[in-house]
């Protein structure tokens, strides 16, 4: 016997089915495990409280990363939090088979990249984060941050190109120092 409402069944699949996804993009965003947590936790309660409203003909997951990114946007202004992709991030993408050299190599090279990510305007941090480590399409990045898909392409564009020019001078800068 079922002792859940069809909105309790239907809540608990949906966080079970982007619950991953919302953390990811939230964990990317602030760089801090506990509070991407906590904020994943408070997604879920505004789609929990936002669901009667929910269009369906808009897709379920860009309505649902949405709300995460709304809330994490108003958590950042509360906070003004200052660290983008804090070593747990980074240290989940990195294999235990290494040596100690390419250890050093990859800890520079992510130094370097937070370094250059914190540097970059909020909304080439969020199409960023979408694309390049959510992997969302431009479509589905449009509709979470209600873009246009010509302003992500642009945007996305844009944050590329600064990322560059930021990473090539935390380049030199490393190879300078190393060098003294």
């Amino acid at each position: 016997m079922n002792h859940y409402s069809d909105e309790e069944q239907r809540i608990a699949q949906i966080y079970d089915r982007y619950y991953l996804d919302v953390y990811r993009f939230i964990m990317c965003f602030t760089g801090h495990k506990s509070e991407a947590e906590d904020l994943t936790q408070e997604t879920f309660i505004q789609v929990l409280k936002s669901l009667p409203t929910y269009n369906s003909s808009y897709p379920l997951k860009s309505w649902v990363l949405s709300i995460a990114k709304h809330v994490t946007i108003d958590q950042h202004r509360r906070r003004k939090f200052y660290h983008l992709f804090k070593d747990s991030y980074f240290q989940q993408l990195i294999s235990s088979e290494r040596s100690p050299s390419q250890w050093m190599e990859i800890k520079t090279e992510r130094q370097m990249v937070e370094k250059a990510l914190l540097k970059v305007k909020p909304t080439y941090r969020a199409v960023f984060i979408l694309r390049a480590i959510n992997e969302l399409s431009i479509k589905e990045t449009a509709e979470v941050l209600g873009y246009s898909e010509s302003k992500v392409k642009v945007t996305y564009l844009r944050a590329i190109k600064k990322l560059q020019t930021l990473l090539h001078i935390e380049w030199e800068e490393w190879k300078h120092e190393s060098t003294n």
